[in-house]
């Protein structure tokens, strides 16, 4: 049978097909739960779930070998990129250095609309204390929100830039700061903050009404005082865990990052940090697991009312936060079905609970972890070696203070039934014999974790890294991929049998799922801290990568950072874009970079005085410039900056706020005695390198 079409049914097919084609997306719980959706990327880790897998298979293990460079868009204005971008239909929203968010239009590769907070002028003298990157955005109802590093949480019109709302998180008198994404549920948007390191800090976690700002509710993370009253039953019991007066040092366990909605459940699942300070006997001196530290903390969404909790690391003392990604997936386990929860913190140990009871099913080693031997099941607590509380005043503990997997995310394939981690081999060295525990004070705005820290640079060598394909049922090791230096990005796997990371080398890679084998990769000429993302956009298939070397590594890595030559300002930040045969050359990139320190032998280096610069740096300097002064890339090597030998030039920067617009704030801590002893430590420091010209 011949049909045929009548001018007037064409038209009203094609007027269907162009209003299907402009229907808006409605971002809200039932778009982010749906894991089959794959032309957008509208939440943090894709869905809810924060698996980072998607269903998209044009781009494969059998073509991949194709991809190419599609376009690029240079960010000059941009230093740390470590977010992830979100996509909603055919718009990509992201933010840059200091919470500006753009939006770029996917089709014309036009920025649509840029958002600056402002974030410097609003942090006033508090940006001593603040870092310039957040790892991501959110999105509900045609609306972008954001975090600001000052502790705002603002709402964002996404169709044109405009403010909405804004609302102050924290108190501006703490020296608290704001890093992560926020993450958005049933009308409300949640973020916590960060802070521990700078003073005393009582974590918690707020919850806003998306369409106001106004405060639903708030969730502490650690009591308060006792003479004022606990807020609630939950905060009692949590009390009964602590000892001494903890509440002068505010506890710490503060949520920057892992923040999970469950839809089944409706429950918030929360990560929590380290102590404050991390050093145990300083915070909480009789011991005891310190509730709720290092803790996934499940709470009722609709009221923010404690449900359940797992502790990783009790009365932790090493810096183990639990801030990783916390990842939902269904697993058949002893052959039934389990709704559990997968989680990878600095610990060590990879965790899967049951998330309806939060009891504990597995935990097993995933890097190599000595502080514990392993976690007893009976009991779910860990079975400590002796000596790794560094009860003597110093001692090797195997991980270090940056953790067997940081903040970088990992991705679940639910085909593979793998996990991949960006793991990190690195030992830290715990030392409090120079800061005195019994008469320790809780720092303001300076930086003191309880334990001797960033006064020396460690050897480039000093980690290893690797990807690691884990399975969570059997708790074993299938595959792993060797990783330059120690600071690469997260994870994002797909149908296509493929996993994508960027790396530190500056290399984005794609390997087989299944295998490991790596079948793709492509120079960007940039350290890469961000996670990948793919979408569609009219039915074909694209990778967005931002490229900018950022994150505590690059501030604090000192020689391990700056061994891949990602020198403050030497290199352009960029968003380049893959499509399968993509044809776009890249403009160049300016080589690696590496400082050259001075010798200044007219500089007399007076040993006492060094000393005491160490220790200066060590709280006011170090968490940007680096350890000893060896910067990674977040910030310019001192050891090669002809400021340090002007003395009229460094008062003006120090003290003036000279270079406030590039982000070095003035230091209202530091004194001028203060400031020549620093000169001192950073020219011993130099001659050190013996790379003098």
């Amino acid at each position: 049978m011949k049909h045929t079409i009548t001018a007037a049914c064409a038209a009203l097919l094609l007027g269907s097909m162009t209003t299907l084609a402009n229907a808006e997306t409605q971002v809200d719980d039932k778009s982010l739960a749906d894991e089959k959706q794959s032309e957008n990327w509208l939440g943090y880790g894709r869905t809810q779930s924060q698996q980072r897998y998607s269903p998209l298979e044009q781009i494969n293990a059998g073509n991949v070998a194709k991809l190419g460079v599609d376009w690029s868009l240079e960010l000059p204005n941009d230093r740390s990129l470590t977010g992830t971008p979100l996509i909603v239909d055919g718009v990509m929203y992201f933010n840059g250095s200091f919470n500006v968010v753009r939006a770029v239009d996917l089709r014309t590769h036009k920025v649509l609309w840029e958002y600056n907070p402002k974030s410097v002028d609003h942090a006033g003298d508090r940006a001593t204390i603040m870092w310039d990157w957040n790892r991501g955005i959110a999105f509900w109802k045609g609306r972008v929100y954001l975090a600001t590093v000052d502790g705002r949480l603002i709402a964002v019109d996404a169709k044109t830039g405009k403010e909405v709302w804004s609302v102050a998180t924290i108190d501006p008198k703490n020296a608290l700061f704001i890093s992560g994404a926020p993450a958005v549920f049933r009308d409300k948007v949640i973020i916590g903050n960060g802070g521990t390191e700078w003073g005393p800090a009582r974590g918690y976690v707020t919850a806003y009404d998306t369409a106001t700002g106004k405060q639903m509710w708030r969730f502490y993370t650690v009591p308060g005082n006792p003479a004022d009253g606990f807020e609630d039953e939950t905060q009692a019991m949590a009390a009964k865990t602590w000892t001494g007066e903890w509440w002068k040092h505010g506890g710490g366990g503060t949520s920057w990052h892992g923040l999970t909605y469950d839809p089944e459940f409706n429950r918030i699942y929360i990560g929590t940090g380290n102590g404050s300070p991390w050093n145990q006997k300083m915070r909480s001196t009789g011991g005891g697991d310190n509730l709720f530290l290092c803790s996934i903390v499940a709470l009722d969404a609709n009221t923010g009312k404690y449900v359940w909790h797992y502790q990783t690391t009790p009365g932790e003392t090493w810096d183990y936060n639990s801030n990783m990604d916390i990842v939902l997936a269904d697993l058949t386990l002893a052959g039934k079905p389990v709704k559990a929860l997968m989680h990878a913190p600095k610990n060590g140990f990879f965790y899967v609970i049951d998330r309806a009871t939060g009891k504990l099913i597995s935990a097993e080693k995933f890097a190599h972890a000595d502080w514990a031997e392993k976690i007893d099941m009976a009991t779910g607590r860990p079975v400590e070696r002796k000596g790794a509380r560094y009860e003597d005043g110093e001692e090797l503990v195997w991980p270090g203070p940056f953790g067997s997997h940081n903040w970088p995310a990992m991705s679940y394939h639910p085909g593979t039934g793998l996990v991949y981690i960006p793991v990190i081999e690195m030992a830290g060295m715990f030392s409090d014999k120079y800061t005195k525990p019994k008469a320790w004070q809780s720092p303001s705005f300076k930086f003191d974790p309880g334990v001797d820290f960033l006064r020396e640079d460690g050897p480039a060598d000093w980690g290893t890294s690797f990807l690691r394909a884990w399975d969570p049922v059997t708790q074993k090791l299938r595959w792993e991929a060797p990783l330059p230096g120690v600071w690469n990005a997260g994870t994002l796997t797909t149908k296509g049998n493929l996993v994508i990371q960027g790396r530190a080398d500056g290399v984005l890679a794609a390997y087989a799922a299944d295998t490991g084998k790596v079948l793709w990769q492509k120079p960007l000429g940039l350290g890469i801290s961000a996670p990948p993302v793919t979408y569609t956009v009219d039915g074909k298939q694209y990778l967005a990568q931002l490229v900018g070397w950022g994150g505590s590594m690059t501030a604090t890595g000192g020689s391990i950072a700056a061994q891949h030559g990602w020198a403050y300002g030497a290199q352009p930040r960029r968003l380049v874009v893959f499509a399968l045969d993509g044809q776009v050359v890249l403009p160049p990139l300016p080589a690696p970079a590496f400082a050259k320190p001075l010798n200044a032998p007219e500089f007399t280096v007076y040993p006492e005085l060094a000393e005491r610069g160490s220790h200066v740096w060590s709280q006011s300097c170090g968490m940007c410039h680096g350890p000893a002064g060896t910067a990674g890339g977040y910030a310019p090597d001192l050891r090669a900056s002809t400021v340090l030998l002007d003395e009229k030039a460094l008062h003006s920067v120090i003290f003036d706020g000279a270079l406030r617009e590039r982000g070095m704030p003035k230091f209202k801590s530091i004194n001028k005695d203060d400031l020549e002893a620093v000169r001192h430590y950073i020219r011993r420091e130099a001659r050190k390198q013996n790379l003098a010209p």
